[in-house]
């Protein structure tokens, strides 16, 4: 490998080192490393620890400016923000903040005001520092300018409205692959992409830019455009598209790598692929911080697997076949070597592998590279709306082939595998990858093979660690339109109230909850049922056969359902205890109260409807409470309001997904939560939430939370204390009435 690409690498190790807290690991490595080079008098070794040293610094000093921002910013109750999304009264939207020294992220929970995306406004709240950023609770917009700097910002946000009038049905999945906006994606969807191994072409990355790109190129030559006009124009449209999507490092390093191809085509100086990457790579790592993203390693590591892989079909493809036959191998080489070597991070990140990856990349390659120029090309015309659906509809046979790919391969049996690595399991792991990618482009492979093989084998039997929790969390899943609530207690038992929805081929039983708690381990205590509802009982008969909980709670609403008479049978057949819960029934588990306040029979035999014979709990951890809703409507409040003394609670599970039949102005007085969560499947089409709701809670001043916007959400309490997580981002529940 050229220089260039091994310095990448150990600043690319440095700069890991210095986020993960290891900046005196990495300087002690680095002294040896000089000192080594002064004995061996080998310079390169000299120069590859002082990369390692200054990524490790660079990492420190970045981190330490980022808490000291942070810190700064949420001294103050009043910022300059340019809105990253639309906001309005009970949205959650990113921003990022303008402070005369620098330039602070943040997540702002809006109360009062209306902006437009990529608006400057000026924001009142209050601010509490996170892991990454700031977050603005109870905030009021109380200014709006046109944002100038954030025109493009704009432009994604018209581009985005155009892809949902052409594509309608389709604009989820076209929004993801075209603007890198995968918030409304279903994640039934990318559930099933993730089990096939394929979930990677759901966002932007390298492959997408190139493929267009590619087009791009053909489109100007067959224009007639000169040769380098052609290449420029290509380079300057390509610059543009990357900026505005947002430009996320791997798409950076798509258009990067294609500048550098340009300027060798050009001055016709063949570049070392090798070179070409390390060139691309570094360039988003201009902010440091671009080391993290998942994104970005899975495109860096990507390619250069694809290049290893074409190395070594060059040594022993091409020598023993031609034509169709070598293509279909060097193809299927490239799939196994690209799917082996991101595997480390596809299982830190996601906790699964997908075992039918190399099959499903090989067969959804072509799809995409037809698929992408033409969404492309359709929001590129769709200002002129025949045009723009004309490609909208002749892209709807790809994408669906393209959906029927993850499908077929999310269907396999033992198509995936759950895992749960360490951190050392998972840089053993690492290192055995980057070993086989040296063996791949090595003439004498014995060596790293051996050390890779070396590598894997610690990493396997590195133990696992022990994932218990100290205090009460309340996971609440993102399953899309439907509910799963999960409760850990700091005894490490898992309390579940719900189980998701079902669809064809799946349900989020199997898809969602069963691999997430498997991840942290522990035993089921109690699975809760709130009403045989198939948004809510979909994937409970999942969850008996492979959890085996020891408890199963519903309400027995006369009215079943099909979903709802499986999970019987499959709880009698695991022999889980079920019982008809009524209110006064309770449960302690570890110190955790949890507390039936709802249905009575007698008011259950009046009902026609199951949503109001909704199982309502009551969790108590110290001083805490917590309420959840189940799809409770009008008037199993109403019997609530009648029957308990106080409703009152910090967490409140919004009832029937925010919709408008719930969450009555008087039951909203006696709960009076600080934080509300909503399970919502983003772009449903039943309206939920309820702008009324919304506003209503913000009214309060509770802080509303959204499964479409913000993912699974994740709430952790001492007893006294709230401390909400979401996207992997921790941050404290504002103590203000």
């Amino acid at each position: 490998m050229p220089l260039i690409t091994l310095a990448l690498l150990a600043y690319v190790a440095g700069l890991l080192a210095g986020f993960s807290g290891f900046l005196l690991t990495a300087l002690t490595l680095s002294i040896a490393g000089l000192v080594s080079s002064l004995y061996f008098r080998e310079i390169r070794i000299a120069a590859l620890a002082a990369a390692v040293a200054g990524g490790a610094l660079m990492a420190s000093t970045a981190a330490e400016t980022d808490i000291r921002c942070r810190r700064a910013a949420a001294a103050t109750h009043s910022w300059l923000a340019v809105l990253q999304s639309a906001a309005a009264p009970g949205a959650f939207i990113p921003a990022t903040l303008r402070t005369s020294r620098c330039t602070v992220r943040a997540s702002v929970a809006v109360e009062r005001g209306m902006a437009a995306a990529g608006a400057t406004v000026r924001v009142r709240g209050d601010g509490a520092p996170s892991h990454r950023g700031l977050r603005i609770q109870h905030a009021a917009i109380t200014f709006a300018a046109a944002g100038g700097g954030a025109r493009l910002i704009a432009w994604r946000d018209a581009v985005g409205r155009r892809i949902d009038l052409i594509f309608r049905a389709d604009a989820p999945l076209v929004r993801a692959l075209v603007i890198a906006d995968t918030r409304s994606l279903d994640p039934a969807l990318r559930d099933r992409f993730a089990a096939a191994g394929i979930v990677h072409m759901l966002a932007i990355s390298g492959l997408h830019v190139a493929i267009i790109a590619g087009m791009l190129e053909l489109l100007f030559v067959a224009a007639r455009l000169p040769r380098g006009a052609a290449l420029g124009a290509t380079l300057a449209v390509t610059a543009l598209y990357v900026a505005v999507i947002g430009a996320p490092p791997a798409a950076v390093r798509s258009g990067a790598m294609l500048g550098v191809g340009v300027v060798s085509r050009l001055a016709q100086r063949p570049t070392s692929r090798w070179a070409s990457l390390a060139i691309g790579a570094a360039m988003p790592l201009a902010d440091s911080r671009t080391v993290l993203d998942v994104g970005w390693q899975l495109s860096v590591v990507g390619i250069a697997s694809l290049s290893a892989s074409a190395h070594l079909a060059r040594r022993w493809i091409a020598p023993r076949w031609d034509g169709w036959r070598a293509q279909l191998a060097g193809g299927a080489l490239a799939s196994v070597v690209a799917c082996t070597v991101t595997a480390p991070i596809v299982a830190w990140t996601f906790g699964q592998l997908s075992l039918v990856a190399p099959l499903t990349n090989l067969v959804a390659t072509p799809i995409i590279s037809v698929l992408q120029p033409t969404l492309f090309l359709a929001t590129l015309c769709s200002p002129n709306l025949a045009v723009g659906r004309f490609l909208a509809d002749a892209a709807h046979p790809m994408l669906v082939a393209f959906d029927g790919v993850a499908t077929a391969g999310a269907s396999m049996p033992h198509a995936t595998l759950a895992v749960a690595p360490t951190a050392i399991g998972a840089a053993l792991a690492g290192l055995a990858c980057l070993a086989l990618l040296v063996a791949c482009v090595s003439h004498f492979p014995a060596r790293p093979l051996i050390a890779g093989l070396t590598a894997l084998t610690a990493s396997v039997w590195v133990p696992m660690a022990p994932t218990t929790a100290h205090d009460l969390e309340v996971h609440l899943l993102d399953v899309g339109q439907g509910d799963a609530v999960a409760l850990r207690t700091p005894g490490g038992h898992w309390l579940l109230i719900d189980a998701g929805r079902v669809w064809r081929g799946g349900d989020a039983g199997r898809a969602t909850v069963i691999p997430y708690v498997r991840r942290l381990g522990g035993e089921v205590a109690l699975f809760v049922l709130t009403h045989p509802h198939a948004d809510h009982a979909g994937g409970a008969a999942s969850v008996m056969r492979a959890l085996h909980p020891k408890r199963y709670w519903d309400g027995a609403y006369v009215g079943t359902s099909e979903t709802y008479r499986a999970s019987l049978d499959a709880a009698r057949e695991a022999g889980v205890h079920w019982h008809r819960a009524r209110p006064g029934d309770s449960l302690v588990v570890d110190g955790v109260h949890i507390d039936v306040l709802a249905p009575d029979s007698a008011w259950m035999a009046r009902l026609d409807a199951p949503n109001e014979a909704s199982v309502i709990v009551l969790v108590r951890f110290g001083a805490v409470r917590m309420l959840l809703m189940g799809d409770a409507e009008h008037g199993e409040e109403q019997w609530l309001l009648a029957h308990e003394d106080s409703l009152r609670a910090d967490v409140l599970k919004v009832g029937h997904h925010g919709s408008s039949t719930s969450s009555t102005e008087p039951f909203l007085d006696a709960v009076l939560p600080r934080l509300a969560l909503v399970s919502v499947g983003a772009g449903n089409s039943y309206g939920h939430p309820s702008a009324a709701i919304m506003s209503a809670l913000a009214a309060r001043r509770a802080l509303v939370l959204r499964t479409d916007r913000e993912g699974t959400i994740v709430v952790r309490t001492d007893g006294l204390s709230i401390e909400v997580e979401e996207e992997g981002d921790r941050w404290m529940l504002s103590n203000a009435p």
